[in-house]
């Protein structure tokens, strides 16, 4: 079927085949002379990002490889130290290995930062790309999340320092101002105690002002013995001494005190009693049991003795001295008489007498 001379394409309109051969060529040429000019930079572009990649991913490999091997090696010593004598007293694994595996991972993530930020920036300016509006939005932001987070940032780089100085672990019992307690977790942002009651306190630590640590070093266990002024003080040394090298003999007390046990002297003399102090230097955190055992000793020896402490029953024929009845009742008052002259003057006025005078008024 002929078409209609409408619909066919006219001669003017239909392209030309040569011209668009050329264009093509032309088109194909230009190409290959951009490629054929610039491959050489763009192979050496990639070569040095390639090159950049490959050391960053290989120095953050080794230097992570290097801070686990320090990690595992503290862990190890920390280990060896707790199989001797005192390794009990002095070292706690668990607070070793989270103090250990906390600096760890601040160091493992500072220098992952270092080594890939440095890399990224490398590479950025490998690309020909401008770095000095890049720095100047960080900057800027930087700023406004430091004000931002100023709390966060503060409680974070507290806890490095914490951690880093070791003031305090797990295991250590701790005075930190707002709470206190034993340590049973330590962060990097929060520190966990429980109370002597049973409490779980969290504690920021960046508001941790000051901290009194109870469990380095060594303790002091101080007893206050108070007996009658009429007690020999010799005998009362002699006895004192002899509850205490028994004590320091027997176990666990002779694991638990570090020092001989003192008596320091008189440390109050008043009409009905003295005072004798007597002290030891104790493992952290046992004074207190040593202070308990020592009393129980103590009371026990001195009514062997017959040494006489305030408040304890009284020697055999003596007896108590009765208290004054008379010394809780109150002295008479001079208005309970009526003849007297503070009663006389505190008498009425009369009403003959208050009729005819002035009167007062406010």
């Amino acid at each position: 079927m002929p078409w209609p001379a409408t619909l066919l394409p006219l001669a003017s309109n239909t392209p030309d085949a040569s011209t668009t051969l050329k264009e093509t060529h032309e088109s194909v040429t230009e190409a290959a002379s951009f490629i054929e000019q610039n491959w050489a930079t763009w192979l050496s572009i990639g070569l040095r990002i390639l090159l950049i990649v490959v050391i960053a991913a290989a120095l953050r490999s080794v230097v992570r490889k290097a801070l686990t091997k320090l990690i595992n090696r503290m862990n190890t010593s920390a280990e060896a130290v707790e199989g001797t004598a005192l390794g009990g007293l002095l070292v706690n694994a668990e607070r070793r290995r989270q103090r250990s595996e906390a600096i760890g991972s601040v160091l493992r993530s500072v220098a992952s930062f270092l080594i890939l930020g440095t890399a990224a920036l490398m590479v950025l300016a490998a690309l020909k790309i401008d770095l000095a509006p890049l720095l100047a939005s960080a900057g800027v932001a930087g700023v406004a999340i430091g004000f931002g987070a100023r709390n966060l940032v503060t409680d974070f780089l507290s806890g490095v320092f914490m951690i880093m100085e070791d003031q305090y672990g797990v295991g250590d019992k701790i005075d930190a101002g707002v709470a206190s307690g034993e340590v049973i977790e330590v962060g990097l942002r929060v520190t966990k105690l429980r109370g002597d009651n049973g409490e779980i306190w969290y504690v920021r630590n960046g508001e941790i002002k000051r901290i009194g640590n109870l469990s380095q070093g060594w303790a002091t266990a101080t007893v206050d013995v108070q007996v009658k002024p009429s007690e020999s003080l010799p005998r009362i040394r002699e006895v004192v001494q002899e509850v205490a090298d028994t004590l320091a003999k027997e176990s666990p007390w002779n694991e638990h005190l570090w020092g001989p046990v003192e008596v320091l002297g008189l440390d109050e003399v008043l009409l009905a009693s003295m005072t004798v102090k007597v002290s030891a230097k104790t493992m952290p955190g046992k004074q207190f049991a040593v202070e308990r055992e020592l009393r129980w000793r103590i009371k026990e020896a001195f009514d062997a003795a017959g040494i006489r402490i305030i408040g304890g029953l009284p020697a055999d024929g003596e007896e108590e001295a009765a208290a004054d009845p008379s010394a809780a009742v109150a002295a008479p008052s001079a208005l309970s008489n009526p003849a007297s002259p503070q009663s006389l003057a505190t008498a009425p006025i009369p009403p003959q007498a208050a009729a005819g005078g002035p009167r007062i008024t406010k």
